[in-house]
């Protein structure tokens, strides 16, 4: 606790990386109705605004990584704000949709790195209880800000469809701020770069990093496939609610994911970080496999209690130990690296899970994200089960 008191304003500036990084989606969710009707292109294409933004951070996110590690975090970091903030707030002024969608690849080309680097922060400044309670306070972040996002973008947008895009102009200051004030230990980037690169091949090769990246990869599938799309439309379809009833399912889950993460640092000190991370994914299972059982719509509260809790500790309890694994300098493109996975696992999970549907409806959907939990547990404990020591990189 003294020690991340001690370093208030780097935990607040990390922060701040945190709510950038997960702005370009969810503050402009709610415009996009609007963005159809000012553009006048097909519903089917509105997808491309989103896709134009998420590409570049799965092409560009490892090679962020490999320069953060060699030049220095604040060398990425600064100019991948001014990026994304000059980027996204010219979307606000144009009115063609080439522009807009070569806009949204800039923007998306600044966030690449962000998520990933507020990661490799905390991981550089903190050790121990502070570094899991510093990154389970910023995982709490995180989900405050998907949750509280998409309210202030729709606010925005009933002034009108461009005003959400106005909000990335905020990373400038900020930039400028990061620039000035934070301060980090920087590794030692003067090598030969064949070298560098031997020696994170060597690290990454680390059973236990395998399992982190595994782990990943299947919590983000079970959650954007069982979860975010096959849940809502379960609300939606089978139970009929409308979507204010749909949000606040939502809404619940974020709040309670961001309670659960805000508490890491305290789990942390009472349990091995692996068994949280074994935890997490029974809470998958169950949660998933209650959900086909319930005939009550107001009682899937309870399963999405379960799911959000495991989700918030599970979530950080990795990003931690993946940060003891890392020596520092190879830290970014661990980090980077498990980013990357991530968002394998956001675009893997709809069509894997779509797949299931097409062949066994909703209770196979939901029962396979039961089974891939029982898979993580199981992968978790034949990788993770000896705990963090820093990885062999020489």
């Amino acid at each position: 606790m003294d020690r991340l008191r001690d370093l208030r304003a780097e935990l607040l500036m990390v922060f701040g990386v945190t709510l950038f990084g997960v702005m370009g989606v969810s503050s402009i969710a709610p415009a996009l109705p609007k963005v159809v009707e000012a553009f006048g292109f097909e519903e089917a294409e509105v997808g491309l605004l989103i896709t134009a933004f998420t590409l570049p951070g799965v092409l560009l996110t490892p090679f962020a990584g490999v320069v953060a590690d060699r030049l220095g975090r604040k060398r990425v970091l600064v100019p991948s704000l001014f990026l994304f903030g000059l980027a996204g707030g010219l979307c606000a002024f144009t009115r063609r949709l080439d522009v807009l969608l070569a806009l949204r690849v800039v923007q998306g080309t600044g966030a690449a790195a962000l998520g990933s680097l507020s990661t490799t922060l905390i991981g550089d400044l903190w050790e121990g209880p502070a570094r899991a309670r510093a990154m389970g306070l910023n995982a709490s972040v995180l989900s405050l800000g998907t949750a509280v996002y998409p309210l202030v973008g729709g606010g925005l947008a009933v002034v009108g469809w461009n005003w959400p895009f106005l909000l990335p102009w905020l990373a400038l200051p900020f930039g400028v701020v990061v620039a000035r004030r934070l301060e980090s230990p920087q590794p030692d980037g003067q090598g030969d770069l064949r070298d560098y690169l031997k020696g994170a091949w060597k690290g990454l090769r680390d059973a236990r990093v395998l399992g982190v990246f595994a782990s990943g990869t299947l919590i983000f599938v079970i959650l954007y496939g069982s979860y975010l799309t096959y849940f809502t439309l379960l609300l939606g379809r089978v139970f009929e609610a409308p979507p204010h009833v749909i949000g606040a399912m939502m809404f619940i889950m974020s709040i309670t994911t961001a309670a659960a993460s805000s508490q890491l640092g305290t789990l942390a000190r009472r349990f091995a970080k692996p068994t949280l991370v074994k935890a997490g994914f029974l809470a998958y299972t169950v949660s998933l496999a209650v959900v086909p059982l319930v005939r009550e719509m107001w009682l899937l509260v309870v399963p999405v209690l379960i799911f959000g809790t495991g989700h918030g500790v599970i979530v950080p309890s990795l990003q931690t130990i993946l940060a003891e694994l890392a020596p520092l300098e190879h830290r970014a493109i661990f980090m980077s690296l498990n980013g990357t996975m991530l968002r394998v696992g956001q675009t893997l999970g709809p069509v894997v899970m779509g797949l299931v549907f097409a062949s066994a409806g909703y209770r196979g959907v939901f029962w396979a994200g039961s089974l891939a939990g029982v898979t993580g547990l199981v992968i978790a404990a034949a990788t993770l089960g000896a705990g963090p020591r820093a990885c062999r990189t020489v």
